[in-house]
């Protein structure tokens, strides 16, 4: 009988204490399920989210996976004593909340829909393109970005999605590579950031590739807030280049009072709320996870470290 720590924090532990037994049971696993032990080398796996209650992995010389309720993992990856294989977070409810929130904003972004304020101004003459008129692109094309592409593309709209590896999506221009971003993001419209944080990608979006796009294009970040370089977009808002910047992460969270996007009348902040875990569902692949490696089985979702995703 495997013993699981869940260790992603208290305040988080009355979402899971009836669903995570239950996805268990589902998945034919009985376990023991602790939310603190004095004998850390007894334990199986580990739940975890950051802030939670481990932060030295070290003791769990037992712990055959780490297994994270986040889909990025950037703020622990790094962690030294997390020598254990470590599963992120992909779960169907994830992905279509985030899916929902990008169609939703980039619509609203399409159509123009904050020019029509109740001011008493009669703007009908003002007609937006179709979709198929418009070009998308979606930077990063793992679970979210993927997903998100094709609800797009099923739109109608022009998609151009960008990874660092090649990737081949049905209704998708697919373009991989600094040469391959170059090119997405001179025909894009409006941007949409679904990458990971990496020493790669941070500050992705910096003067030179605001620069690239289109002038008037627009910026939806639902992905990590260091993937782009905010002095350089508050620069890009100011001369005209980019015309609205909805943004719903940022390097500190929650976003201080006196940070100039909040008052900037063509950013839009949303705190963090694009997609996220969802306990009925997360518990499923919870307990798939535990399942695989009570059985020998490749885990689900598994973090390359030395990519950092």
């Amino acid at each position: 009988m495997p013993t699981i720590l869940f260790a992603a924090g208290p305040a988080l532990w009355p979402e899971y204490q009836h669903c995570l037994p239950e996805a268990l049971a589902e998945a034919g696993i009985k376990a023991t399920i602790l939310l603190e032990t004095l004998h850390p080398e007894t334990v199986d796996y580990i739940i975890f989210a950051p802030g939670g209650t481990v932060t030295d992995f070290t003791p769990f010389t037992r712990c055959k996976a780490v297994l994270s309720l986040w889909a990025g993992v950037e703020k622990y990856v790094g962690n030294p004593t997390l020598t254990q294989p470590l599963a992120r977070m992909v779960n169907p409810d994830l992905t279509e909340g985030m899916v929902e929130y990008v169609v939703g904003h980039v619509l609203r972004l399409h159509l123009g829909m904050d020019r029509y304020l109740q001011d008493g101004v009669w703007r009908n003459h003002i007609l937006p393109p179709l979709a198929r008129e418009r070009t998308v692109a979606v930077l990063g094309l793992g679970e979210l970005g993927r997903a998100s592409a094709q609800a797009l593309a099923a739109l109608r709209f022009k998609v151009a999605g960008w990874s660092q590896s090649a990737r081949d999506l049905p209704g998708v221009s697919c373009f991989s590579g600094p040469d391959g971003l170059d090119k997405a993001l001179s025909q894009a419209e409006i941007a949409v950031l679904l990458l990971p944080l990496t020493p790669d990608t941070t500050n992705l979006l910096d003067a030179r590739r605001l620069a690239l796009m289109p002038a008037g294009a627009a910026i939806l970040n639902p992905g990590r807030g260091a993937l782009i370089d905010d002095a350089a977009l508050l620069a890009a808002l100011e001369a005209g280049q980019i015309s609205h910047a909805t943004l719903d992460v940022f390097r500190t969270e929650p976003l201080p009072q006196d940070h100039p996007y909040w008052r900037h009348p063509r950013v839009t902040v949303t705190p963090h709320v694009a997609a996220d875990t969802r306990a009925g569902s997360a518990t499923r692949v919870l307990a798939e996870n535990v399942r695989r490696g009570e059985a020998g089985e490749p885990l689900l979702y598994l973090v390359d470290k030395t990519r950092g995703y």
